[in-house]
């Protein structure tokens, strides 16, 4: 009996490895995803009952596929410790909420959800969500920044401006959103030429903000989010290639390559003297 069992896992660790295993799934996540589509629409009583019946097909498709992958981890402990399994287990539960009573909208809003696992199942996906986390603490202190010269902006606008338009500038909340409208260029222009009425050099105001937060953050951002993301692409490849990281972090191509020129040398070297001695 244990060694059927164990056959049984095996086949198991199989399909679950299979490239063909893995599309079916993309494909019942990208049908899933229509399907959720297609309701929103007015569709004939028939069509509707057909997409219900799909619905519960693809609901019973995910609890089965996450019962293969979790008995084709030969240590079932070690198959939470992946959050990407942790976040798949979620969404698979949370889609047998039953559709019917008062959980209607809560169940509808859950299998909307299941699309996301186009995340967990795609590595390259996978790769750009792992690098946008590890860069929210990097984020963080950019955002924090940003707010400091919103709340100075804002300040300073909601004391020149308040009474060319107390709409937009009456206060300094109600400033921090104007100048969000401005950071957006939405109709940016129009809040500028109001003030230059009053304040022919206003523009200064406008251009160095727009120059701070348009181009130096949001710069700032996207360098942050591209290192992190070339710092994930060099960690799969070491790992890919079986090269060596060295204090946590996997050795650049440049360090290879110089690393292969010292031990050409040293060959070369190796061999001169044997050819003297």
């Amino acid at each position: 009996m244990p060694q059927l069992w164990f056959r049984f896992l095996d086949k198991l660790e199989t399909v679950n490895s299979s490239k063909v295993f893995q599309i079916l799934i993309v494909s019942v996540i990208v049908i899933s995803a229509l399907s959720i589509g297609v309701k929103t629409h007015n569709l004939p009583l028939n069509l509707l009952a057909f997409i219900g019946i799909l619905d519960v097909a693809i609901t019973v498709f995910f609890v089965v596929e996450i019962i293969i992958r979790f008995l084709a981890v030969n240590d079932s402990r070690q198959f939470f410790k992946s959050g990407w399994n942790i976040f798949d287990t979620v969404i698979v539960i949370g889609s047998l909420v039953p559709a019917g009573g008062s959980g209607v909208l809560l169940a509808r809003l859950l299998r909307v959800f299941r699309v996301l696992r186009l995340v967990s199942m795609i590595p390259e996906l996978r790769l750009l969500i792992n690098a946008l986390l590890k860069a929210i603490p990097q984020m963080g202190y950019i955002a924090l920044l940003m707010f400091v010269i919103f709340y100075i902006y804002g300040a300073v606008g909601s004391i020149i401006f308040d009474k060319i338009n107390p709409e937009l500038w009456g206060d300094v909340s109600i400033s921090m959103l104007t100048l969000f409208r401005i950071a957006t260029f939405e109709d940016w222009t129009d809040v500028m030429y109001e003030t230059m009425e009053v304040f022919p050099l206003s523009w200064l105001f406008y251009l160095s903000f727009i120059f701070l937060t348009a181009f130096v953050f949001l710069n700032m951002m996207v360098g942050t989010v591209l290192d992190v993301m070339s710092q994930e692409h060099e960690k799969i490849r070491a790992e890919t290639h079986g090269e060596s990281i060295e204090g946590g972090e996997p050795a650049s191509r440049a360090q290879i390559d110089a690393l292969n020129r010292e031990l050409g040398e040293i060959k070369r070297l190796i061999a001169s003297i044997d050819k003297k001695q």
